[in-house]
């Protein structure tokens, strides 16, 4: 890779036209900015596309409602970057985010994944507090416990372009209904070089922790987000692939040339 990678940011939305306005002036404001900005607009009813546009980012339309069919176009339509990074539209990344990423995969060619944590804002110092730490950071916690890879967190993560070419057609991509982010870290394996950064900090907002309700909501569904993809989430499977898996290198997974169909989905 160069000491210079070129970076795409992918942000999936769907009817968050006020915070994806905040998200893209953030990115405008980095000391290192991305080579493109990618929204996914996701059947928005606002003005979501023309925010983006007026912000400059390419608007890629994705009518399968959903944040991991969502992610997933925009993670496709980055061919030809070596990283891809992730946000989501209530994300408000640090001025020097994009910088630490760069730099972070330049300094190492071993590194396919990087993935940091969270600092919620709004609501309640509580909410904020268990969003953290229990949600986010007990999430963290016991996926590494159980997969053996950090878990990638889907509002500040970023990953090498040949990873998500050799996952994009295991994952449960069309599945609207599962955690996108644990998905794909059920399907990185050791070799695939996922690291865990806890100075890589995102403020995102806290809306889906304000009522208890959702927060059980939202833990419930990793319930689902395992079963979609069992047995590949179990340590006996993992242990096994790992035994026979190596580092992924550039040469090892090409992108489809640009006149060629486009691959359908898994399912």
């Amino acid at each position: 890779m160069s000491v210079f990678p070129r970076i795409a940011v992918v942000i999936p939305c769907r009817n968050d036209a006020p915070y994806l306005e905040e998200c893209l002036q953030a990115l405008a404001a980095q000391t290192r900015r991305p080579d493109e900005v990618i929204v996914v607009d996701n059947v928005s009813t606002d003005d979501s596309a023309d925010v983006a546009r007026r912000h400059g980012a390419r608007v890629i339309t994705e009518s399968l409602v959903g944040i991991w069919p969502a992610a997933a176009r925009g993670y496709d339509e980055a061919r030809g970057f070596d990283l891809i990074a992730r946000l989501d539209a209530d994300s408000r990344p640090h001025r020097d985010w994009v910088a630490r990423i760069a730099q972070a995969f330049a300094a190492d060619p071993d590194l396919g994944v990087l993935t940091g944590g969270s600092e919620f804002y709004g609501a309640t110092p509580l909410v904020r507090y268990l969003g953290d730490h229990w949600y986010i950071g007990g999430g963290t916690f016991w996926v590494k416990q159980w997969l053996g890879v950090p878990l990638v967190f889907g509002s500040n993560f970023a990953m090498r372009s040949r990873v998500w070419e050799r996952v994009r057609d295991q994952v449960e991509r069309t599945n609207p209904i599962i955690h996108d982010d644990l998905d794909l870290t059920i399907h990185l394996r050791p070799s695939d070089g996922v690291r865990y950064d806890p100075d890589l900090r995102m403020p995102v907002s806290a809306r889906p922790f304000a009522r208890p309700s959702a927060l059980l909501r939202r833990v419930w569904r990793v319930v689902p987000t395992f079963a979609a993809s069992w047995p590949e989430g179990s340590p006996w499977h993992r242990a096994h692939e790992a035994q026979s898996a190596r580092p992924l290198r550039a040469g090892d997974i090409t992108w489809p040339r640009d006149d060629a169909p486009a691959p359908g989905n898994r399912r």
